[in-house]
């Protein structure tokens, strides 16, 4: 891991915590970072589950916009997501706060979402003429269903853990 994402454990559950202040923008050091995080928690026999949670007040809100732009360095964020729905071990996205853009799509690649009634969820990219580009628009009308994904997907619209819960996108509201 690295000074953006630790892995804690918590009897045998590995916690995943994203700490890239102020909105945990999901930069290289991140991705790289949950790269060694979830294959941590893949390797090691005393866990049995992951919890991917963001530090401080938002999960991910969002790419680092200081990275647009540039080429991009690996890891790129379908490798992070990839290596997640692949991991061995279930891990489940804590959402609070925001979950927006690759945030969301990262928390898509998990095994199940818990989240906040007032945490924010979205694909806001598209207002700005980019597509989801890490698989979002694959995963999220397998859990939603197709109607709900255009609606989400194809207007930038924010929803509340609520409503996210009500929809299917998100598995418990705690």
């Amino acid at each position: 891991m690295n000074a953006s994402v630790t892995l804690e454990m918590d009897g045998a559950v590995g916690v995943i915590v994203i700490s890239n202040p102020p909105i945990n923008a999901g930069s290289q050091a991140v991705r790289q970072g949950l790269l060694q995080a979830v294959a941590a928690v893949a390797a090691d026999a005393s866990l049995h589950s992951g919890v991917l949670i963001g530090a401080g007040a938002t999960f991910v809100a969002g790419s680092d916009l200081r990275e647009f732009g540039k080429p991009i360095q690996q890891p790129d964020l379908p490798a992070v997501i990839a290596a997640i729905e692949t991991c061995p071990k279930p891990i489940v996205a804590a959402l609070h706060g925001s979950a927006l853009g690759g945030g969301l799509e990262l928390a898509l690649g998990c095994d199940a979402r818990v989240a906040q009634a007032t945490t924010s969820l979205g694909l806001p990219e598209v207002t700005l003429g980019i597509i989801p580009g890490a698989g979002g628009t694959q995963r999220l009308p397998r859990l939603v269903g197709l109607p709900e994904a255009i609606r989400i997907g194809a207007t930038g619209i924010r929803i509340h853990g609520d409503e996210a819960h009500r929809i299917g996108l998100v598995d418990a509201i705690v």
